[in-house]
Formats: C-alpha cells, structure tokens, sequence
C-alpha cells in the first residue's frame, strides 16, 4: 500500500511506462529546469536525470506531471483519504454505512507517526554543495530545493503531532550565504512555520528546523496541503502513504523523517538575509528581501539517494497539478468550513491567489427576491478571513440559486453569468491598505496592497456582445481592441507614464457611449496577446494590476465612501515600473536542449 521511499516510486512508473531516463549528462544550472518545463507542457511522464554534471546524486522531476499521474501514484490510499474527509464531514456516515468505512479505524491508526533509532536517510553525511545545484532561471539568485519538506515543531508545545511540515523555498548558494554554513529560507505570511518561530523568538530558545527531500510522494503532498492549525501534515502524509510516517530519533535536535533521500539540519538564526531573486509560479522573479536563515549542522542521504525537483513559473507548471489534486481531495469540506459557499476555486492560470472564485448562497432570505447581494458579502468576508484564502487579491462571488448547474472551473462561463448580472454601481467592495501574497508585487510593496470583491445576484440586466462596435473610437494612444470574452474588451495602451492616461481614457466616454456594450475593458501593453486566450487573460489581469490603484471607470462616483462607475469597469493591467519582472528562458540553454532534442531517443518528442 503506497510507496515507503522515493526508490520505489521511481521503480514503479518506470515498471508502468510512467518514467523517462535520460543518460545524458545533464546540467542542473538551466538545463534540467528547460527539459523538466518541456516534458511538463507535452504531457509527458516522469524525468529520470542519471548524469547530473558535477554532481554524484541523480535527480527526478515531474513526478506530479499530470493529474492522472498524481492519481496514479496515489491509487492504493486515495479513495480511503477521500472516506476519511467524509467522516471529518459528518462523523453519523460511519453508523448509516459501517461497510464503506469499516477501515476507518485501521486507517486513523496509519495516521499516527511511528518512532524509530535510526533510518536510512542517516546512512551518510555530506556537504551543501555536494548537493544538486538546481538553477531554475537566468536571474535565480542561486541554487534552490524546490520540493523540499520544512519540518518544525513548537518550543512551547514540542512533539510531532503539533509539528509544521511545510514547502518553503531554500536557497543553497548565493548572496551573503556562508558557503556549506547557511541557507536561506523564504516563507510567506500566512504559512504555519512563522507560529512556531514567533513562539520560538518569544521563549527566547533555539528554532530547530529540519528540511527533507525525497521519501514517498505523500510527503511532499502534505508539505503543501492547507491544513488548519492543529493538525499535523505527518497525519494526513500518514493516511495518504498508506503507512505512519517513520521518524528516527536521536541524531538532531529534532526527528528526521527516516526514509528521505536527504536531511538539512538546523538552527533557524535570529537575523535576516537578503534572499532571491527566484522565479515563481506568478511568471515573475519574487525580488530580494531579507528572509530567515537557517544555520547547517548536519547534511544526511542514504545509500540510493534520488533529489527530487519540481519547476515553477507562469501557470500552468507542475505545481498546478497539486492545486488541482488538492480541490479534489478537499473540495467537499468547503462547505462545512465556509457554511452558505457552496464551492471555491483560485485560478491557477492567475497565479493562484490574484484571482478566487466563488459560489455561494442567498439562503436567508428564499421569499425575496434576489435583486442586490446580501448573504453572498457575508461569504466573501468569510472566505477572506479563512487561511490561505483570505491572500486573495480579486474575490469573485455568484448565488448557486441563480444557476445550479454552473461549475466553477469553467472560467468562461462564470465571467459570462457575473457580467450579465454585476451592477458596477453597487457591487464593488475594496479593501485598502491590507495584505497580499508575498510574491504579488502589483502594489510595488511586499506582503502589502488591496483587495476587490466582485458579488452579482439575480437576473441579467445585460446581454454581452462578442463584437466590438462599429462606431468605436478610441483616445490618443489606445488601439488595436480585441474582444477576449464575451463581454470583456482588451485595448492596448501607451507604456504607463502614470494614472492620467486611465483618467483621460475613461473622461472621453460617458454611459451612454457605445463602449458600454462592453461592461469590462482591460487596458494591456499588448491586446492581441491577452486576448489570444483565456489563460493569457487571467494572467495579464490578475497579475498586473493592484485593484484599489487600477480600478477605473467611465462615469465614476464616490458615495458615502463607496466607489462605483455608471458605464464599463476599466482595469489597468499594463506592467509598471515597480512590478517584478517577467520570466524568460535563456537562448543558449534553450538551443543546447534543441539539440538534446534533435539527437532523437525516447525524451525526444517531449522537448
């Protein structure tokens, strides 16, 4: 049942033609990252590196390639994980069907770590830069764990059932890093790790940290599953393993998980360093800032150690296929969390947390007719106060009494059903001055910036048209309109200079121009290539504009400090000189992985 070690995963896709070898000698510094983005975008299986330059350890990528795949690895223990959750949701479900859950017993065992003296993973000792130098882009300010495993435990209340495992980037190399001394540790707001190190700083004590690599898949699952506070990833690694997730004891300060490939051991400094840049799974390089850093003590492998990776950047990347793994594991739970919001998805094509939606419920008032939101901002403000949900930049928000059938993964067919019913006049709620994703540089301010949520309720009171006016004409400087979707219009605009371009767009209209037609208009530095898809769209939206600062409007007012506009919502989405910039390859790896391609072999028609 399930995989004890990343050697057995390893074996079994290749056993079932889920795993590509490639014996080429192949460079962890751009190279591997280029074939692992390759493989990922064909489709392709997993990526076996036996010939890592300069370096004696293999590695691994794309294990998570696909959503089948993810299935596929998770095949014997998934179906009882999904049961478990059932019985999170209604524990009465164990006496109506006692057949279906009659291993929920044995199952709520596995979920218990064991305790071990030793392990494999404390077989050998070695160095930092003996480790893979994995550089994923040309401005990666040095060699990263992508897929690594941050275990802590609380000082106060010490054990691994209140332990963190979180996947917080590491930096092995580069800025002011001591060499096989220190690395860096970059954790967002919001992530559980920050709890223990603030208790840590509070009882004045050591904050231990050990980060894993490799061992089963479930592992990294739970490092980024979001769980609530109090209950322990290792459970939940547990239950999806199929196994109690082995711990040995006695060689660190704290456990090590004893069937990982690799150990990071150390203490978590009380000063800062700068870390990044690093390209990030926004499509962007998240700048440098002063993050925690953790002091090396001890660097363990085992016999048969494989370094497992993963490649991030503009959606969609493997990581999406964790995202979607995960709503499908714990989507069913939303509603017990979030009474009233029937379904949530943050749209992994925007970045994740730039753009949510939502399906709630008018539930309260069923006699009334659904003319304005009422329940539904209710749901939005308790979605924004709930974990990772609550770093959404743009909240999205529709009644399932309007609709039943719509299915919120269907991006076109929910901005189609919120256009035709949203009242700009009444139906935008900001939040200012509050926090966002850290890798969100929108507001030119770290950790900092604003929200909008978007509510519609009711009936349509508009038909969205799909072709542009005839009569469309446009300000100095803005051309080339393209309709992205049916009802959204995308027009290109003079490199920003400013808010007065935005103020004299919308001053040339007022409501009854027949611009209107189109209640949302997006302001790109390039139409055609925003509009060329609905992926490209989100992303250009959502990633490039701060809603407070880049909301504007034709026939715009301030009422009793609400903000609305009579004709079209006008959204700047242009780059700014304060936005991180955008990822590009580098020509010459990408010419060396051409040629890698040209040579022919089974990686071939993935590249």
């Amino acid at each position: 049942m399930g995989y004890r070690n990343l050697r057995q995963c390893v074996e079994d896709l290749r056993k079932h033609g889920r795993l590509i070898q490639i014996d080429d000698v192949i460079d962890a510094h751009l190279e591997a990252a280029e074939i692992q983005r390759r493989v990922y975008a064909s489709g392709g299986p997993a990526i076996y590196f036996a010939h890592v330059k300069n370096c004696r350890f293999p590695m691994v990528s794309n294990l998570f390639g696909s959503l089948d795949q993810a299935r596929f690895l998770f095949r014997d223990t998934i179906d009882q994980v999904k049961r478990l959750i059932e019985l999170k949701i209604d524990p009465n479900e164990l006496w109506k069907r006692p057949l279906r859950y009659a291993g929920a017993p044995l199952w709520a065992l596995k979920m218990m770590p064991s305790k071990r003296r030793s392990g494999p993973v404390m077989k050998n000792q070695t160095k930092i830069d003996q480790l893979p130098r994995l550089v994923s882009w040309p401005d990666d300010g040095g060699a990263y764990v992508t897929l690594p495993q941050v275990y802590t435990e609380d000082v106060g209340q010490p054990g691994a059932m209140k332990s963190n495992l979180g996947m917080y980037r590491v930096q092995l190399a580069g800025n002011d890093y001591a060499a096989n001394a220190e690395i860096g540790l970059h954790y967002q707001i919001h992530r559980g790790i920050g709890v223990h190190h603030a208790a840590a700083l509070a009882a004045g004590k050591p904050f231990h940290a050990n980060i894993f690599v490799g061992g089963t898949p479930a592992m990294s699952l739970a490092a980024v599953m979001p769980l609530p506070e109090g209950l322990s990833e290792l459970s939940f690694a547990g239950a999806l393993a199929g196994h109690r997730i082995p711990l040995a004891y006695g060689a660190t300060s704290l456990p090590l998980y004893a069937e990982a490939d690799f150990c990071i051991a150390g203490t978590i400094q009380p000063q800062t360093k700068p870390e990044g840049p690093f390209g990030d799974h926004l499509g962007y390089y998240s700048l440098t800032h002063p993050f925690p850093v953790l002091k090396v003590e001890q660097v363990y492998h085992r016999d048969d150690a494989i370094w497992p990776f993963t490649v991030v950047g503009r959606p969609p990347q493997e990581d999406t296929t964790f995202g979607a793994l995960i709503h499908e594991i714990t989507g069913p739970i939303i509603p017990t969390v979030l009474p009233g919001v029937k379904a949530v998805h943050a749209v992994d094509a925007a970045g994740v947390h730039p753009l949510m939606l939502a399906i709630g419920s008018e539930r309260y008032v069923p006699y009334d007719e659904r003319t304005r939101p009422k329940e539904l901002l209710t749901q939005a403000n308790a979605i924004l106060g709930q974990g990772q949900m609550s770093l959404a930049k743009y909240l999205m928000i529709i009644a399932s009494e309007d609709d039943p059938n719509l299915e919120i993964h269907d991006l076109a067919r929910y901005f189609g059903h919120l256009l035709e019913r949203i009242d700009w006049r009444r139906d935008l709620h900001f939040q200012t001055e509050t926090t966002i994703d850290t890798l969100d540089y929108s507001s030119g301010q770290l950790n900092h910036g604003s929200k909008l949520v978007m509510a519609a309720v009711g009936r349509p009171i508009r038909e969205l048209l799909t072709q542009l006016p005839e009569s469309l004409s446009l300000p100095e400087g803005f051309h080339t309109p393209q309709a992205a979707l049916p009802g959204v219009m995308v027009v290109q605009g003079p490199a920003f200079q400013g808010a007065n371009e935005m103020e004299r767009f919308c001053a040339a209209f007022d409501a009854s121009a027949p611009i209107n037609q189109f209640p949302l208009i997006v302001i790109a530095d390039d139409s055609s290539f925003a509009a060329a898809s609905l992926n490209n769209f989100v992303w250009t939206l959502f990633t490039r504009s701060n809603p407070a600062a880049d909301a504007y409007g034709i026939e715009s007012f301030t009422q009793e400090k609400h903000w609305g506009c009579r004709g079209s919502l006008v959204i700047d989405a242009r780059l700014k000189p304060w936005n991180a910039p955008p990822l590009e390859e580098d020509r010459a790896v990408s010419a060396r992985v051409d040629a890698l391609a040209a040579r022919g072999g089974a990686i071939a028609k993935y590249l």
